[in-house]
């Protein structure tokens, strides 16, 4: 019997508080439109940088611009975004951009090995044909090579999609984070509601 008062006399938290969720939509849209946001800016930047760094890394095979930009890239993504932070915030100030950076550069490496196994898996008689045709290096490029190469590069879009999703929850160390900032109020409180949504 003194077993059970016992277990009466603990409060329980339940994994949704509906109450506080049916006040609090407008702060959890909030985080979704912040989160999204960041998201879409992080992929958009990447792609950016990426497609002209995987085009010129394909073409110019004499500049071992490949290994370079890979080295250079593969070298940024082992760096941690909470150390990236720390390092930003005296330039960059605690903001979008100093959240972006390292959301970007970690998306480019991602986008750039698939741009560039997407021009790899062209087939040389189709460069042949096209060639053959009159196509110039461009008109090739763009006429030909790219568009099959768009099912590698999607495929690098939706891993870096996944990923950047992921990592957007960090940034809210640094006030931003979207959902993060969700994760991060119900570790501080203890409270299941904003981690379960």
């Amino acid at each position: 019997m003194g077993r059970s008062l016992f277990l009466d006399a603990i409060p329980v938290d339940p994994w949704i508080n509906w109450t506080w969720l049916s006040t609090h939509i407008p702060y959890v849209l909030a985080a979704v439109q912040q989160h999204v946001i960041l998201t879409v800016i992080a992929l958009a930047g990447g792609l950016v940088i990426a497609m002209p760094l995987g085009i010129a890394a394909r073409r110019w095979t004499n500049l071992h611009l490949r290994p370079a930009v890979l080295t250079v890239f593969g070298g940024f993504y082992t760096v941690p975004s909470i150390a990236l932070f720390a390092l930003l915030i005296p330039y960059t100030g605690l903001g979008t951009l100093t959240a972006e950076i390292p959301l970007i550069g970690y998306n480019v490496l991602i986008l750039v090995r698939n741009v560039l196994v997407g021009l790899d898996a062209v087939p040389p008689d189709v460069i042949n044909a096209a060639d053959g045709m009159g196509y110039r290096p461009w008109a090739r490029l763009l006429r030909i090579e790219l568009p099959l190469a768009l099912p590698a590069i999607f495929a690098g879009l939706r891993v870096a999609t996944v990923s950047t999703i992921g990592i957007v929850t960090i940034t809210a160390v640094i006030g931003l984070g979207g959902l993060g900032q969700l994760i991060l109020r119900g570790l501080i409180e203890s409270f299941h509601t904003p981690l379960v949504v």
